[in-house]
């Protein structure tokens, strides 16, 4: 591994443990020449997953568009960053392992995003679901306000 710093490729780890739930592995290593320490991350390398876009492109599927939206939809909510990083790595986990399939549309991760999104944080849930399903209106965001109201 070459140090970001120096750029010998000599370095020696440091620590070692597991990282996002068993499914990575964090290594923390010292450069031989210049000592500076750094993070390195080893993950399986797997098929990619294209997301279909609602106009029919594909796309390589990007676990970072999902925490985006999850942080906009959770402004100024009481929500962690480390809980929404978790939701949008379960959601990569259960895309990739679940499906046999090597695409999958924006409506089913969006589905997805919304029933984590429902568990985490109502508010969260209704602003992300007032984007995603595109309320035209204020009866059709009502209307999603009663549900969750009839459902608790």
């Amino acid at each position: 591994m070459r140090c970001p710093y120096c750029g010998l490729g000599d370095s020696k780890v440091l620590e070692t443990r597991l990282a996002d739930d068993g499914y990575s592995i964090r290594r923390r290593r010292e450069c031989m020449d210049c000592q500076s320490r750094f993070t390195t991350y080893e993950k399986y390398d797997d098929l990619p997953l294209l997301v279909v876009k609602k106009d029919g492109r594909r796309e390589a599927f990007n676990q970072h568009k999902i925490l985006d939206g999850l942080i906009r939809a959770c402004e100024k909510r009481p929500v962690a960053l480390e809980q929404l990083e978790h939701v949008a790595a379960e959601i990569e986990r259960e895309l990739k392992s679940e499906s046999l399939k090597r695409e999958v549309t924006t409506a089913d991760i969006g589905e997805m995003v919304m029933k984590s999104l429902k568990e985490l944080d109502e508010v969260a849930y209704v602003r992300f679901a007032s984007v995603y399903r595109e309320f035209k209106d204020i009866s059709t965001f009502m209307n999603e306000i009663e549900k969750l109201l009839r459902k608790g």
